[in-house]
């Protein structure tokens, strides 16, 4: 009898094991495999695999346009177009302002933080500040901090007082944000052995 249990937990323990290995591959996998199938949707009606290049060379393309000075006054009219229509300004200024702080020059999510937020209990949390002063609104000594939820890509803004906040010049941003949106499983890294990787 001892032996049957003994099995039976050993059984289990390799199922888990094997889906702790299985589960992010076949996530991902199947994430990559939708969000193609939904884009290459986009374009109904030809062959798969074809829209979802057309499309893929066409952004390249605006991406290599946008570079060039003449494109400029195209996108600059396009964009206050979008500016300038009340529900569509809000959208798209917000839209633009989160894909420029990860992708553009300017990003924003470089600089990982500890904020404490409850100091009686010690409670901290990990985020990334997105303004370090907001005195030009009316809050001196006070910093924007984004904090990413566990497993999941949204988020919440908190306006903090400067003073709570901790910058972790030693962890490197990437990783931090892995960190935070993976509940606090991933494996941490300082800057040094990132720099070391690179």
């Amino acid at each position: 009898m001892e032996s049957k249990s003994r099995v039976v937990r050993l059984v289990i323990n390799y199922f888990f094991r094997g889906l702790i290995f299985v589960s992010p591959i076949f996530i991902t996998v199947y994430t990559i495999i939708i969000l193609i199938s939904w884009l290459d949707g986009l374009i109904p009606g030809l062959p798969p695999g074809i829209s979802l290049l057309i499309i893929l060379s066409t952004v390249t393309i605006i991406g290599l346009l946008s570079s060039l000075f003449l494109f400029n006054p195209v996108m600059s009219f396009i964009e206050s177009i979008f500016s300038k229509a009340p529900l569509a300004k809000v959208i798209y200024t917000s839209i633009k302002d989160l894909f420029n702080a990860f992708g553009s020059n300017k990003k924003t999510f470089t600089q990982p933080v500890v904020v404490m937020l409850f100091k009686e209990a010690g409670i901290q949390k990990l985020g990334f500040i997105t303004k370090d002063d907001l005195g030009n609104i009316g809050l001196p000594g006070m910093a924007a901090v984004y904090f990413p939820h566990s497993y999941n890509f949204s988020g919440n803004l908190y306006i903090v007082p400067r003073e709570n906040i901790t910058v972790l010049n030693a962890f490197h941003s990437a990783d931090a944000l892995k960190f935070i949106v993976s509940g606090g499983v991933t494996e941490i890294r300082n800057v040094k052995e990132v720099k070391a990787e690179l």
